[in-house]
C-alpha cells in the first residue's frame, strides 16, 4: 500500500518504484497534457496560465474547490478556469464530486471537491492518501455500472458549520455507504456519529493506514485498513 500511495496508480511509475523515474513520467505527462493534448482542443491565447493551473491543483485536493480563489491567483476570467478544468477532466488529469445534500443537516450545496487520477503529485501526506482513496471509490462506482448496470455517483458530505465525511457513494439515488479518510487515526471521526444520526446513510467505514479493524458499520461505523476495506469492495 505505501508503495501505492507514495507512486500512483499510473503503471510505469509504480512499477519502477523510483522517485527520479516517477519525476521523469510527471514531466512528461504534464508536457503532453499541456502542450499537445489540451492545445488541440482549444486555442490558449497564453500556455503558461494552463500550466500555472495544472501546478495549483495539487494543493486543491480535499478541499472545497473555489473557482473564484483560482480565477483571482491566476488573474483568469473564472468562466476560463472552470472551462480549463472540464477539459482537464476529459483528459483524465483530475476529476470533481458534488456534495450530498440530507434534509436535517445545513448541508453544502454548490462547491465541489477535486481529485487528481495522479494523486503521487499530492505533497500533502493526509490528502494523497484521500485522493487515492476517492479513485478507488470512483473506479468502483464504475464496477457498479459496468458489471450490474447500477446508476453511480461519487458525493462528500460537508455542512455549513465545516463538519465533514469524506465521501458518500450513491447506487441507484439512494446512499449506499460513507467513507472518512484518516492517515494516522483509528478512532471513529465524531462527525460519523453527528451525521449517523440525521442522515439516511446506511452505513459509514472510517479507513486508515494502520491495521486495527473494529466497529461496526450498520450501527456507528467500523474502522478498517485500507487494504481491508478495498478487498471488501471486490476491487483489486
Amino acid at each position: 500500500m505505501l508503495q501505492l500511495l507514495k507512486f500512483g496508480g499510473f503503471p510505469d511509475p509504480f512499477l519502477a518504484a523510483s522517485e527520479v523515474a516517477l519525476k521523469r513520467w510527471q514531466k512528461e505527462r504534464r508536457q503532453r497534457v499541456i502542450y499537445d493534448d489540451l492545445r488541440d482542443l482549444e486555442t490558449v491565447r497564453d500556455i503558461s496560465l494552463l500550466d500555472l493551473l495544472v501546478d495549483a491543483l495539487p494543493a486543491r485536493v480535499g478541499f472545497p474547490l473555489s473557482i473564484k480563489s483560482l480565477s483571482e491567483d491566476l488573474q483568469v476570467n473564472p468562466r476560463s478556469i472552470d472551462r480549463w478544468i472540464s477539459m482537464l477532466e476529459h483528459l483524465y488529469v483530475c476529476f470533481r464530486i458534488a456534495p450530498f445534500g440530507a434534509p436535517r443537516i445545513r448541508a453544502v450545496k454548490k462547491e465541489q471537491k477535486l481529485y487528481l487520477w495522479d494523486w503521487s503529485a499530492c505533497e500533502n501526506e493526509g490528502a494523497r492518501f484521500e485522493n487515492m482513496v476517492a479513485c478507488q471509490l470512483l473506479k468502483y462506482c464504475h464496477l457498479r455500472e459496468d458489471a450490474f448496470g447500477d446508476t453511480m455517483e461519487l458525493r462528500y458530505l460537508r455542512d455549513t458549520d465545516k463538519r465533514e465525511v469524506d465521501f458518500v457513494v450513491i447506487q441507484n439515488k439512494k446512499p449506499a455507504f460513507a467513507v472518512e479518510c484518516k492517515t494516522g487515526e483509528t478512532h471513529l471521526s465524531c462527525h460519523i456519529g453527528y451525521f449517523s444520526a440525521r442522515t439516511h446513510i446506511p452505513k459509514f467505514y472510517q479507513v486508515h493506514m494502520k491495521d486495527e479493524d473494529f466497529g461496526n458499520e450498520t450501527t456507528i461505523g467500523r474502522s478498517l485498513p485500507f487494504t481491508t476495506f478495498v478487498k471488501e469492495l471486490g476491487l483489486p
